[in-house]
C-alpha cells in the first residue's frame, strides 16, 4: 500500500464496495517502506485491514513462503465468498491460497502486465508461465485498460470472455472542481510567475520515463528557454536525474518537488500548463485522466492504455516511446499555443467523466461480482453448507 495507482484503485474499491449493503470487505496487504509514501494510514481509518508483514515488493522465497501460509490461513478463517487480488506477487500468492482454501470465486485485476519488453527474456518467460498457471484457478479478470486485455489474450493468459475492462476510478470531483491559486504553488516551489510549466507526476523509478523526458529536455529548453519541468515524486533516481540536468546545463529549468501528499496533487496540477507521461510500461496511468479532468492537455508515449484517454490532437499528443525529438516537438508546440491547450483541456474533461469516477468503478466491479455469484451459485451453496 505505497502511494501508487494500483494501490489507490484497490483502496477505493474496498471502501466503495464495503459501503454497499451486499458486501462486507476486508483488505489484506503487505508492507513496503519505500520513498513513495504510504496508504496504510488511510486504509486503517477507512476499512477492515489485515497486515501480512512478510509480503514485501521484492521476491524473497523465505518471506514469501511465510506470507503464503499466513494468507492461506487468513482466507480459510475468514471464509470469504470472493477473493479479489491486485498486483503481481499478491495476485499469485492470494489466488493460489484462495484456491487451496476452497474460495468459491477468485477475481484478479490486471493493472499492467508483469511480463514486458524491458526485462531479460528468462524473467519475461517465467512471468508468462506463472500468469498462465494461475489463469485456470481465476474465475474472472478485470483490466484497467483494453490494451492490457488484448495483450493478455494474445499471450495466451486466458480467453477474451474471462476479461472486462473497468477503468481505474478516482475521486474525480477533486480534479473536476479543483480551484487553487496556481501562483501560490509557483511561489512555494520557486517557479517564475509567467514561466511555462511542464508537469510530470510519477515515482522517480526506472520505467517511469524520467530519463526519456530528460533526453528531450535540452531541445525543449532551446525552443522555450524559460520552461520549468515540475517533477512530483521521489525515488531512487533523484540524484541521477539532478546530475543529468546539471550536465546539460539546465538544472535551473527543473523543479524536483519530492513526495507530495496525494490530497495536494490537484493543487500541483493547477500550476502546470501541460502534463507529460513518458512511462515505458503502464496499464493506464491515473495522472492522465486526473490532468484531463483539470483541463490540462497531456503529452504521452503511445504505450498501453494511454491512447484510450490521450486522443491525439484532441485531448493531447501521442509520441512513440523513445522518440525524444517527437516528444520535444509536441511539448514545445503546446507550450507555444495557449488556445490549443485550452481546447484540448476542455475535450479532456468530457473524455474522463464519468468513466474514471470511483463510483463508476465500484458499480462495475459489483456487476462483475453479481454475475459471478449467479453463474457459480452452486459453488456458493456448497460452500455455505
Amino acid at each position: 500500500m505505497i502511494v501508487g495507482g494500483a494501490q489507490e484503485n484497490t483502496l477505493l474499491s474496498v471502501i466503495g464496495l464495503d459501503a454497499m449493503p451486499e458486501y462486507e470487505v476486508t483488505l489484506m496487504s503487505g508492507i513496503d517502506r519505500g520513498r513513495e509514501g504510504e496508504l496504510l494510514s488511510m486504509a486503517r481509518e477507512k476499512c477492515r485491514l489485515i497486515i501480512v508483514p512478510e509480503m514485501g515488493r521484492s521476491i524473497n522465497p523465505f518471506s514469501d513462503l511465510i506470507a503464503f501460509w499466513k494468507i492461506y490461513g487468513l482466507i480459510r478463517k475468514g471464509r470469504y465468498h470472493i477473493v479479489h487480488t491486485h498486483s503481481s506477487k499478491a495476485g499469485v500468492l492470494g489466488r493460489v491460497a484462495a484456491w487451496l482454501a476452497g474460495t468459491p470465486i477468485i477475481v484478479h485485476t490486471l493493472h499492467s502486465l508483469v511480463f514486458h519488453d524491458y526485462q531479460p527474456w528468462f524473467i519475461n518467460k517465467s512471468w508468462r508461465g506463472i500468469k498462465k498457471m494461475c489463469a485456470p484457478i481465476t474465475d474472472f479478470f478485470i483490466s484497467v485498460s483494453q490494451i492490457i486485455v488484448d495483450k493478455a489474450v494474445a499471450a495466451g493468459v486466458a480467453k477474451p470472455e474471462k476479461f472486462r475492462t473497468i477503468y481505474s476510478g478516482m475521486e474525480l470531483d477533486w480534479f473536476l472542481n479543483a480551484k487553487f491559486d496556481s501562483q501560490a504553488v509557483r511561489r512555494e516551489f520557486g517557479i517564475p510567475k509567467n514561466a511555462p510549466v511542464v508537469g510530470k507526476i510519477a515515482r522517480l523509478f526506472p520505467l517511469k520515463g524520467h530519463d526519456q523526458l530528460m533526453d528531450a529536455a535540452p531541445e525543449i529548453v532551446k525552443r522555450v528557454p524559460d520552461v520549468r519541468f515540475f517533477l512530483i515524486g521521489d525515488g531512487i533516481l533523484l540524484e541521477h536525474l539532478q546530475e543529468r540536468a546539471r550536465g546539460y546545463g539546465i538544472l535551473e529549468n527543473f523543479v524536483f518537488a519530492g513526495l507530495i501528499d496525494r490530497e495536494r496533487i490537484p493543487e500541483m496540477i493547477s500550476a502546470m500548463d501541460i502534463v507529460v507521461h513518458t512511462s515505458l510500461r503502464e496499464g493506464l496511468a491515473r495522472v492522465l485522466p486526473q490532468a484531463l479532468a483539470m483541463g490540462k492537455p497531456c503529452v504521452s508515449f503511445n504505450i498501453d492504455g494511454a491512447p484510450e484517454v490521450v486522443i491525439n490532437d484532441k485531448t493531447g499528443c501521442l509520441v512513440e516511446a523513445y522518440d525524444y525529438k517527437g516528444l520535444a516537438g509536441a511539448v514545445s508546440r503546446l507550450l507555444n499555443d495557449a488556445d490549443l491547450r485550452a481546447k484540448m483541456g476542455e475535450n479532456g474533461r468530457r473524455q474522463v467523466d464519468p468513466a474514471f469516477r470511483a463510483e463508476t468503478m465500484v458499480r462495475e466491479i459489483a456487476e462483475v461480482y453479481d454475475m459471478l455469484l449467479k453463474r457459480h451459485s452452486k459453488r456458493i451453496e456448497k460452500f455455505n453448507a
